[in-house]
C-alpha cells in the first residue's frame, strides 16, 4: 500500500479515492447525477447517553429556574389573566350559568372575593371585570348582545367609567367574538402547565423583563403604566384575582408599584370633558333600561382607594360630578366606600387595590350593604358572621360619616 496521498488507497494498479467519514460527498464524486443531495457518514456515537445527559441538563436548568421564580414569590396555580380567560367566563353568561355578573376595572377584579360572596348568598358570581379597562363598553355589550336577566354589579375607580373606549379590555371583547381553535388550545395547555410550574408567569417572561430596561434610555421610548408594573395580581381558574402578596411584604416592590401609578407632586390631574360625561351617562341609562326590560338589574360599587390617591382623584373630578351624577343618571343603587365605616377603614397597600384579606372584608361589607338596599341580594340563613377591619389587620372603623351619600 502506497502512502503518497492520505486519501488514496492503492491496490495493484488501481488507485481509488477514499474520503474520511466526516467529509461529505459532492457532485464531483458521483458523475452523471446532477446536484445530488450531499451525504455525510455519521460516525457511531453513544446516543442513549447523550440523550440522557441532555435531559438531565434540561431538568437541572428547569429546576433551578423554577426554584428561583418561586423564591421571588411566584407560585404554581397562578394562571395569569388574559383575553381567553375573560372570553371563557363571558361564554358562561351566554350558556345561562350566571345569575350575578361583576363588571369593572382592576379594583372590582382584585377587591372581590367570589368565595365570600357565595358563602353569604349561595350564588357564585361570574367575574368579568378587567384591569385597566372601562366598564361601560362591557355593560353596553352585555345589554345589547346577551339575554342576561340577573344582577350586574359594576365597580368603578372614580373616573374610569368615562373613558373613550374599553381600554386594556378591548382585546378581551375581540377574543370573545372570535377565538381560533389554535388560540383556545394554547390557552388550555398553558393553564394546565401553569398549575405545575411557577416560572410560566406572564409578568416574568424574559422578554418582558428586558423591556423594562429601556424606559427613558432612548429618546421617545416611554413605558406605559400597565407595562411598568412588575406583577400586580395572582389569578385562579375562574378569574378570582388577588393582590400579589409580595406587594404587601416587600417595601421595594410596593414602592415601585406606587410609583407606577404616576400621580403626585408635579403632575396635574386631567379633567374629564363634558362631552365624555354626557356620553357615559346616556349609555349607562340606555344599558340599564335594556337590562331592566329583561327583568335584570344593575348596581354600582366604588371600592376604596388610599387617601393620597383620593386627593388626586378628587382633583381630577369631584365626587359630585363623577359618582353622584352617574348614579343619578343611571337611576341605580350605588354603594360608595366613603359611606360605610368598614369599607372606609380599608386602606390599599399600594394605593389602589386591597390586600387579599381586606378584599374578603370589603366583599363581606358590600354584599351586606346591597342586601339592605335591594331584594336582588339575599343573605343565606346560615351566612357567616360579619367581618371588620381588624380581620385584615386594619385599625377599627371610624363610625363618623364622610362626604355625601350615593342614591340608595
Amino acid at each position: 500500500m502506497a502512502s503518497a496521498d492520505a486519501d488514496t488507497l492503492e491496490r495493484g494498479d488501481d488507485r481509488t479515492a477514499v474520503r474520511p467519514g466526516f467529509v461529505r460527498l459532492t457532485a464531483s464524486d458521483r458523475p452523471g447525477v446532477a446536484q445530488p443531495v450531499p451525504e455525510r457518514d455519521i460516525p457511531p456515537r453513544p446516543w442513549p447517553r447523550i440523550f440522557a445527559s441532555a435531559m438531565l441538563l434540561m431538568t437541572v436548568a428547569l429546576g433551578a429556574w423554577e426554584w428561583r421564580m418561586r423564591a421571588l414569590g411566584l407560585e404554581a396555580g397562578d394562571v395569569d389573566d388574559g383575553p381567553s380567560a375573560w372570553a371563557e367566563q363571558r361564554r358562561r353568561v351566554d350558556a345561562g350559568e350566571a345569575k350575578v355578573v361583576f363588571l369593572g376595572d382592576s379594583r372590582m377584579l382584585f377587591d372581590s372575593d367570589l368565595d365570600r360572596y357565595e358563602a353569604l348568598t349561595g350564588v357564585r358570581p361570574v367575574q368579568l371585570a378587567i384591569a385597566g379597562s372601562n366598564a361601560r363598553p362591557f355593560l353596553v355589550e352585555l345589554a345589547a348582545h346577551s339575554h342576561f336577566d340577573g344582577l350586574v354589579i359594576v365597580g368603578i375607580a372614580h373616573t374610569t367609567f368615562f373613558g373613550a373606549d374599553a381600554g386594556l379590555g378591548r382585546d378581551a371583547l375581540e377574543r370573545y367574538h372570535f377565538e381560533s381553535p389554535s388560540v383556545r388550545a394554547s390557552f388550555q395547555l398553558y393553564r394546565v402547565l401553569s398549575h405545575a410550574f411557577a416560572f410560566l408567569d406572564d409578568r416574568y417572561r424574559l422578554s418582558r423583563l428586558v423591556h423594562f430596561l429601556d424606559d427613558d434610555w432612548r429618546d421617545g421610548v416611554r413605558i406605559g403604566t400597565a407595562e411598568r408594573l412588575w406583577k400586580l395580581g395572582v389569578t385562579q381558574d375562574d378569574r378570582q384575582t388577588w393582590l400579589w402578596p409580595r406587594i404587601e411584604t416587600d417595601e421595594r416592590v410596593r414602592d415601585h408599584q406606587r410609583a407606577a401609578w404616576g400621580f403626585g407632586p408635579g403632575r396635574a390631574a386631567r379633567p374629564i370633558a363634558d362631552a365624555a360625561i354626557a356620553t357615559a351617562q346616556r349609555e349607562l341609562h340606555d344599558a340599564v333600561a335594556t337590562i331592566r326590560a329583561r327583568g335584570g338589574e344593575v348596581v354600582f360599587l366604588r371600592p376604596p382607594s388610599h387617601p393620597h390617591f383620593r386627593v388626586f382623584e378628587e382633583a381630577q373630578m369631584p365626587r359630585s360630578q363623577a359618582w353622584d351624577a352617574l348614579i343619578a343618571a343611571g337611576g341605580v343603587i350605588g354603594v360608595h366606600s366613603d359611606d360605610d365605616p368598614v369599607m372606609r377603614a380599608l386602606v390599599p397597600p399600594e394605593y389602589s387595590h386591597l390586600s387579599r384579606a381586606c378584599a374578603t372584608v370589603y366583599t363581606d361589607a358590600y354584599v351586606r350593604a346591597l342586601a339592605a338596599r335591594t331584594q336582588r341580594v339575599v343573605l343565606r340563613a346560615d351566612a357567616p358572621a360579619p367581618l371588620g377591619p381588624a380581620d385584615c389587620g386594619m385599625p377599627p372603623a371610624d363610625l363618623a360619616p364622610r362626604g355625601s351619600k350615593g342614591k340608595a
